[in-house]
């Protein structure tokens, strides 16, 4: 008798068993996703989909057939189509055919699984718009995918790809593609049949051309073609009529590419075998705001630089550059210039360490140099104060100086000098000042860029903020823990410079500031940052919080799109790890995004 009752005791526990196996998924959580129509399950451990998630509208509820009575709330027989499912961060090595029972799904996301192949019933998923296979192991594309008329996105980063079928052409209202970490040495022709295309991500392949057909995508605006075998680039480009920014690092360029295309912001060509920069080449870049020729080995650059009128940010770090024209001074937007890693002879290296506005006004000196000496008996005066006022600055280049005189404050002969003059630019850096020039404001009306750095700063006066022309702000090397909220008015704001000060938060009032491009934060005491608002700067491209107190980094972070700089080394947070860190800003903001819990 005693045997029996063990028996049945280790039967129910088997049976218990499997009943908690099968139960993977909690009934609560499928009832949920009857009435929304969407059911997460990332990040479960899940080695298969069950099939109570294929069959959640065709199978009648468990609860049903227990003949319960239903409140209006729980009416199965009203249920919703699924049309999001997301089974992302689990450990599936393939997908069933029955994937064919959800008819109306919207959103798939099978990404960071284990997928080595897919089944052609997903071409039977009409309705579906963006389907995420990222990080897996696919060694091919089935044909049915591409039979998915309605799909908008399509990633599939870091898989085993080495070629794509012929018929990737028939997604024809796809906006985003990736196709990143892959192994492709070519791409199918028909590739220029995706018209609606905006953004193409193909880098780190092994690509070592680009077909013509490319040129038919006249709606792309982001075109990353980084660390391929790339040779040269098919003049053809130039006819993507909406390419707003192209990425050619690590490839082996030889050339700049010749490329007018009519609305090119942005391009990166850094790491690659450029040796020289040709008239021609440049002559095609009107419109370029950013050119990065980093880590390349030009020696010289040409006079015809000032072609790259719109020009904002030049990066020629570590290339063979010996001089540098004076004509660079004549580009009437350039803010940025990068110039470290150059052997560069004439110019001090002190001159070099104290930013791109030093470095211009040298260069500029350096056209003025003859005329000047000549006539300086006129340009200059010695006054009681001592402070040397450069009238030929004043008049002419609309430069007001007062740097690296240790001074407590700044003498009024020097303001009673240029008013009326239109003064654009101040530099009182390299000072001992503690505050802010009251009569900064005079120069209201004209003033663009300001430079305040390396002085005793501790709090930043709101007069500031009546310089509404404000463009460029540099207050780094003080002891600002905050700024007034009145800076929100400086609404032409792009750029400001905050390192080595004493912030220990992201000043609120730059959320508000929406026309920033560069925010500089490095070396502060910064313990978090807001990325919800954050990403409403859509303008953000360049943000350094190197060297702060950040203890975690929001995966929300990664949905920042906007930027191109993120500059996060010498925080204490443990996740994202240093290597992806050393891979640079994209693989950050993937690994960010990948993080996002749905």
């Amino acid at each position: 008798m005693s045997r029996f009752k063990r028996d049945d005791k280790v039967d129910s526990l088997a049976g218990f068993r499997t009943e908690k196996t099968e139960a993977t998924i909690p009934n609560g959580l499928l009832k949920a996703a009857r009435k929304s129509g969407q059911l997460n399950l990332s990040g479960r451990g899940l080695t298969e989909v069950p099939q109570n998630v294929y069959r959640l509208n065709i199978d009648t509820p468990e609860e049903a057939q227990q003949n319960v009575s239903f409140g209006e709330s729980d009416r199965w027989w009203e249920q919703t189509e699924l049309i999001k499912l997301l089974l992302s961060s689990n450990q599936l090595t393939k997908l069933s055919d029955d994937i064919r029972l959800l008819p109306g799904l919207t959103i798939l996301d099978l990404h960071d699984n284990q997928l080595n192949g897919l089944p052609s019933a997903l071409g039977e998923l009409q309705e579906l718009q963006q389907l995420w296979l990222s990080h897996n192991q696919l060694r091919s594309l089935p044909m049915e995918v591409c039979t998915l008329k309605n799909l908008r996105s399509l990633t599939l980063q870091q898989n085993l790809l080495e070629s794509l079928p012929e018929v990737l052409g028939q997604l024809e209202n796809l906006t985003e593609l990736d196709l990143s970490n892959n192994h492709l040495k070519g791409l199918p022709s028909s590739l220029g049949r995706l018209t609606c295309l905006q953004k193409l991500n193909l880098c780190h392949n092994k690509l070592s051309c680009l077909p013509d057909s490319l040129a038919q995508l006249t709606n792309v605006k982001l075109l990353d073609c980084s660390n391929n075998h790339l040779t040269e680039i098919p003049a053809s480009l130039s006819e993507m009529l909406a390419l707003e920014q192209l990425y050619l690092r690590h490839n082996k360029l030889r050339l700049l590419p010749k490329l007018p295309a009519p609305v090119l912001k942005e391009l990166y060509v850094g790491n690659n075998q450029i040796e020289q920069l040709e008239t021609e080449q440049l002559a095609c870049l009107t419109t370029m705001s950013l050119l990065e020729l980093r880590d390349n080995k030009i020696k010289t650059l040409p006079e015809q630089i000032t072609l790259l009128s719109t020009l904002t940010r030049l990066d020629l770090t570590n290339n063979d550059i010996t001089t540098l024209p004076a004509s660079l001074s004549l580009l009437p937007n350039l803010k940025v210039l990068l110039l470290e890693g150059n052997p560069l002879r004439g110019i001090r290296r002190d001159l070099l360490t104290k930013g791109t506005n030093e470095l211009l006004k040298y260069l500029r000196g350096r056209i003025k140099e003859e005329p000047e000496r000549a006539d300086e008996g006129h340009t200059a005066m010695t006054l009681p104060s001592q402070a040397r006022v450069n009238v030929h600055n004043i008049k002419t280049l609309k430069l007001l100086v007062y740097s690296e005189k240790q001074a407590g404050s700044i003498p009024d002969e020097l303001f009673d000098a240029a008013v009326d003059q239109g003064v654009t630019t101040v530099n009182f850096s390299k000072n001992q000042l503690t505050s802010i020039p009251p009569r900064l404001v005079e120069f209201q009306s004209s003033m663009s860029d300001i430079n305040l750095g390396f002085n005793r700063l501790t709090c930043c006066s709101p007069d500031i903020c009546k310089l509404l022309q404000l463009i460029h702000i540099d207050l780094r090397n003080n002891q600002l823990t905050d700024l007034p909220s009145e800076m929100k008015n400086l609404t032409k704001l792009c750029s400001i410079i905050l390192n080595y000060n004493r912030f220990k938060s992201f000043p609120e009032v730059l959320y508000q500031i929406v026309s920033l491009e560069t925010v500089l934060l490095g070396n502060n005491q910064v313990g978090g940052v807001d990325p919800c608002r954050l990403i409403k700067l859509v303008h953000l491209s360049t943000l350094d919080l190197s060297n702060n107190d950040l203890l975690n980094i929001p995966p929300e972070l990664g949905l920042c799109t906007s930027l191109r700089c993120l500059n996060l080394e010498g925080n204490p947070f443990r996740t994202p790890r240093a290597a992806i860190v050393a891979k640079g800003t994209d693989a950050v903001l993937e690994y960010l995004r990948s993080r996002i819990p749905t």
